[in-house]
């Protein structure tokens, strides 16, 4: 990469013309570019999910019990062979869970693991996607990267990033999309029109989706390009100073430009961002696990916790379930994950739910298809949701919403699921209808 190259951007030069051929939709195995700079956003509040991410950031929220969704595109990049990844935070909430890179092996005196402020715009609000990189725009000219990759911290994926930025190199785009089809709710999520590899239109969160394909939010960038089109946005918001997210102006503006093309991942993703999502998610890992996290080909590596092993004393019953170090159970358990810490007491029933960290369940208590957020308590005799309809009731659909399939697979929407806030008490007796939010904004 030449030098000069933040000087060359904002000297006003514009994105060239590229030649475009469709994608190999089925990459795979490259070691990735010498000079592939990843920068993971894993600064988002995780408004969509309520309490479950309130104090910290969505990225650091537990999933499959003892791992965090940070840790998916930071060994997704160990396992890729890219040693420079940068992750840009608001909430501290992460800051010891990353541990310097450790865990993912990029703990390096030189590159590594790099940790980033997101900041805030001009009239103090959270910063988008887009003024995140701005605020890395000198960074990167520093950094003088071949290839830029940008992905989310709240999805969960199993992706090669090396074949992503090998297969941007060859074909010489602006921008490369991954994308997937999506059959759920397509107005959370960037919405792109393909034509023979190229993305011709890109709609951020649109009210009406033309396709069923949408963005993944992992990207692969020319470094020149997005510098160039990063200033050129600044330029013209200067009067609010505002780029927002990605996909509001920045990927918009690159595909009308004709230089993005698509990259077309074909194996398992899944939005977590709502509470729905996030419970669907765990459910998919306990019926038919869409990956190893343990594949020794593919670890996906974590944080290791201080915790015990866990206990299930003789009167427990478990099936189907994931128990973390430090659970306790006593109760019966099927068809949940169980985060560190949790105890499950004498008489309590938990089932198709998900407990994250320190929950106690009461004696006599019963949990059904939720999410109970770290440190909560369900007492004695408490209901919080509803068991899933069996026998004819299931198969005429009850308890499902319309247009939902009914099943293994089901898909579920939020005001089915219930959710009890972190520290939340659910008092003797107390019933949290379906769907009913408890202790949770």
């Amino acid at each position: 990469m030449p030098r000069g190259l933040l000087a060359w951007c904002r000297a006003g030069a514009r994105p060239a013309d590229t030649a475009v051929t469709r994608p190999n939709p089925e990459p795979g195995g490259a070691m990735a570019p010498p000079r592939t700079l990843l920068i993971v956003l894993a600064g988002g509040a995780g408004a969509r999910l309520g309490s479950v991410a309130d104090a910290a950031a969505a990225s650091a929220l537990r999933f499959a019990g003892s791992h965090r969704l940070i840790d998916f595109p930071l060994s997704h990049a160990r396992n890729s062979g890219i040693a420079d990844v940068w992750v840009l935070e608001r909430h501290h909430a992460i800051t010891a869970h990353l541990a310097g890179g450790r865990p993912w092996d990029l703990d390096r005196t030189r590159g590594g693991l790099v940790v980033r402020g997101l900041g805030e715009v001009a009239d103090g609000a959270a910063a988008g996607s887009a003024d995140a990189l701005w605020a890395q725009v000198d960074a990167i000219g520093a950094y003088e990267p071949e290839v830029v990759l940008v992905a989310p911290a709240d999805a969960i994926y199993r992706m090669d990033y090396s074949a992503v930025a090998a297969e941007h190199l060859r074909i010489g785009a602006a921008a490369t999309v991954v994308t997937t089809r999506y059959d759920g709710d397509r107005s959370r999520h960037g919405v792109v029109v393909v034509r023979e590899g190229r993305v011709t239109h890109y709609a951020h969160r649109p009210r009406v989706a033309r396709t069923d394909v949408i963005a993944t939010g992992v990207l692969a960038f020319e470094p020149r390009e997005l510098l160039a089109r990063l200033t050129s946005l600044h330029r013209e918001r200067a009067g609010d100073g505002a780029l927002g997210d990605i996909g509001e102006r920045l990927m918009p503006g690159v595909a009308d430009a004709g230089d993005a093309v698509e990259l077309r991942h074909t194996g398992y993703w899944r939005d977590v961002g709502t509470v729905a999502e996030y419970w669907r998610a765990h459910m998919d890992l306990l019926s038919r696990p869409p990956f190893d996290l343990d594949d020794p080909a593919w670890p996906i590596s974590t944080r290791q916790l201080r915790h015990a092993a866990a206990r299930l004393t003789a009167g427990a019953e478990v099936d189907r379930a994931l128990v973390s170090a430090g659970a306790v159970v006593e109760g019966t358990v099927r068809r949940s994950v169980l985060g560190p810490g949790v105890h499950v007491s004498p008489g309590a029933v938990v089932s198709d739910a998900v407990l994250l960290d320190d929950v106690r369940i009461g004696p006599g208590a019963q949990v059904h298809r939720a999410v109970v957020d770290e440190g909560a308590r369900v007492r004695g005799r408490a209901e919080v949701g509803a068991a899933a309809p069996t026998g004819p009731a299931a198969e005429a659909g009850a308890g499902v919403e319309a247009g939902a399939a009914v099943g293994t697979g089901a898909a579920v929407g939020d005001g089915e699921i219930a959710l009890v806030g972190a520290r939340a008490v659910v008092h003797p007796r107390k019933r949290v209808p379906p769907g009913g939010r408890y202790g949770a904004r």
